[in-house]
């Protein structure tokens, strides 16, 4: 399923503007996520955008966001905290909300896991939460600026470096973490569970998914992350993480009715309201989706109404040509038929025909053969397409009869 991916904002706890992304289907939303990254990460850390991708291909529109003064949002990091980190995530949740839909599945990822377990008690519509390399307290962050306890505690703050970049923390963040336990959080958690971590994670040790496992209820899953480090830095790690997660969170998610055939012989063409001008296309068994290009005021998500016009007229073509082959007996190679439509004056059309007056409707078929073929054969296929049923409702008179019904 192809996605489509929007850069939005929305108010954080400290009254900053947030950055985010939301990833979506093009076609009928199932369902919202929201995704919490890693600690000093941003919302665009290949895992966050490739599980996001991953999901929007399934159906689930998931919502990534930096948190305070991390990545494009405002605000200043110094001033943030584990709390802070929690607060944010509950006001993306009602962002969702207000503006789409609740989240139905949170996901965090690090410290971003044990964000997404502290606040799923206060998101009422959960069914299931996911971690990823995730600690079982939020105080084992502190680890990463062990070296600098003493001046923070000292002096109030230190300037650290965490993954090449400098950071400012103050003493009411360790205050914060130290504060923040999350096994009563966990063992009361509701939705259903998943636990992604690498055996080897040598930033947060596989003890703390045990922990976490342990401590929560059924129904819970643990997948172990064989040879991936704590980013899932390598792409075929964070790609299995995703479709694990996009094919566990199926079991938790409303599935999609699939319309109900058309009618023998008729071709329905109905609104999906997903969009201003997408479309459901109803062919027997078959489901298809009409849209206009985004340059329209469309998503892009199908086919405009001209595009299925000159796949009517390239299809005939196709099999046209292969039915007289297969009637002549010719070893005739695989045939390609390119169609494109325009608008233009007849004056200017010297290949249209004559009687045609003012602005008409021309298509130009290319017809493309694999191997060699015999200039007769060459003149005998131009003859042939000119003779699919299509070509010719295109090229004569027809009628359109209209009734509206209630």
């Amino acid at each position: 399923m192809a996605i489509k991916s929007a850069r939005i904002e929305f108010e954080g706890s400290q009254g900053d503007m947030l950055a985010a992304r939301l990833d979506s289907p093009n076609g009928v939303v199932r369902g919202y996520a929201l995704f919490a990254h890693c600690f000093t990460c941003s919302k665009d850390v290949f895992a966050a955008s490739r599980i996001a991708s991953a999901l929007a291909a399934h159906g689930i529109a998931t919502l990534r966001f930096d948190f305070t003064g991390l990545g494009a949002s405002e605000g200043e990091f110094a001033n943030t905290n584990f709390s802070s980190n929690v607060a944010d995530l509950i006001a993306a949740a009602n962002w969702l909300r207000e503006n789409h839909g609740a989240p139905e599945l949170l996901i965090g990822h690090s410290l971003g896991g044990a964000a997404v377990l502290a606040a799923a008690g206060d998101i009422a519509e959960l069914k299931a939460v996911a971690t990823i390399g995730a600690p079982a307290d939020a105080d084992h962050v502190v680890h990463n600026f062990q070296a600098s306890l003493d001046t923070i505690e000292s002096d109030g703050e230190a300037t650290v470096s965490l993954a090449g970049r400098e950071f400012t923390i103050k003493k009411q963040f360790l205050d914060d973490v130290r504060g923040a336990s999350l096994k009563d959080r966990i063992s009361a958690l509701k939705p259903a569970l998943i636990v992604f971590h690498a055996p080897l994670d040598q930033t947060v040790g596989i003890e703390n998914a045990s922990a976490i496992f342990s401590a929560a209820r059924h129904p819970k899953s643990f997948v172990s992350l064989d040879g991936a480090d704590h980013l899932l830095s390598r792409r075929q790690d964070a790609v299995f993480v995703a479709d694990v997660l996009a094919g566990w969170a199926n079991r938790f998610l409303p599935t999609v009715e699939r319309p109900k055939p058309a009618p023998a012989g008729v071709v329905r063409v109905r609104e999906t309201h997903q969009g201003k001008f997408q479309q459901d296309v109803l062919v027997d068994d078959h489901h298809l989706l009409a849209d206009e290009p985004s340059s329209v005021g469309g998503d892009g998500t199908g086919p405009s109404p001209y595009d299925y016009l000159s796949i009517a007229l390239g299809t005939c073509t196709s099999m046209t040509l292969r039915m007289y082959a297969d009637f002549k007996k010719l070893q005739l190679g695989r045939v390609t038929v390119d169609v494109s439509h325009g608008k233009v004056h007849a004056d200017d059309c010297k290949d249209c025909g004559e009687g045609k007056t003012g602005k008409i409707d021309r298509f130009e078929r290319t017809i493309s053969v694999e191997g060699e073929i015999s200039p007769e054969l060459r003149g005998k296929l131009e003859e042939i397409a000119g003779k699919c049923p299509v070509h010719r409702t295109l090229e004569a008179e027809a009628a359109v009869v209209t009734k509206v019904v209630e």
